[in-house]
C-alpha cells in the first residue's frame, strides 16, 4: 500500500492473533487483528479493532480518532500478507462492522488496487440478499471482501 506500516507487529505462535499499536494525538492505542475460523478450514474471518481488555475480543466499534487511519489500514493489510504467506491456501474473509466502515475496507482496496492485485486475489461479496462472490471490481459496492494469497 501507499502508507507507512507500524512497526513491532506481534504474532502468537500459530499466527492466529497480532497486535501493534497505533500512535497520535490520543497517545498509543493498541489494536489486534485476529483470525477466527469459518466452518470450512480454507476459510478465516479476519476480525480487528482496538484492544479493549486483555483476554476479550477486539472492539470493532471503536472510533479511535488518532489521525492515522491509512496507517492503520495498511499495517493489516500487512498482517495479511504475513498471514496469507504463512498459510496460501486460506482465504480471508472481512467486513466492515459498519456499512461506512466496509465502504471504507472498498475505497482502501479501490485506491491500492494495483499493489494489492499484484499479492492477493481479491473477491467482493454480496452476502446480504444472496452469497455470491465475484473478482472484485473498483467502484463497485460490496457487502464484505475475501483475499487469498496468489501464487508466486
Amino acid at each position: 500500500m501507499k502508507y507507512g506500516v507500524y512497526s513491532g507487529i506481534e504474532a502468537n505462535e500459530d499466527f492466529s492473533v497480532f497486535e501493534f499499536i497505533s500512535t497520535g494525538p490520543r497517545g498509543p492505542i493498541r489494536k489486534q487483528v485476529v483470525f477466527l475460523p469459518f466452518g470450512d478450514p480454507l476459510f478465516v474471518n479476519l476480525a480487528f479493532g482496538d484492544i479493549v481488555a486483555e483476554g476479550q475480543p477486539p472492539d470493532d466499534k471503536a472510533v479511535s480518532a488518532n489521525g492515522d487511519r491509512n496507517r492503520v489500514l495498511a499495517t493489516v493489510a500487512e498482517i495479511v500478507r504475513m498471514y496469507t504467506t504463512a498459510f496460501p491456501e486460506r482465504w480471508v474473509f472481512f467486513r466492515g462492522s459498519t456499512e461506512a466502515r466496509t465502504r471504507l475496507y472498498r475505497i482502501a482496496i479501490d485506491l491500492n488496487y494495483h499493489d494489492l492485485g499484484g499479492h492477493f486475489e481479491i473477491l467482493g461479496a454480496f452476502v446480504d440478499g444472496g452469497n455470491r462472490v465475484e473478482p472484485f471490481q473498483r467502484g463497485r459496492r460490496y457487502d464484505a471482501f475475501l483475499v487469498k494469497r496468489k501464487n508466486q
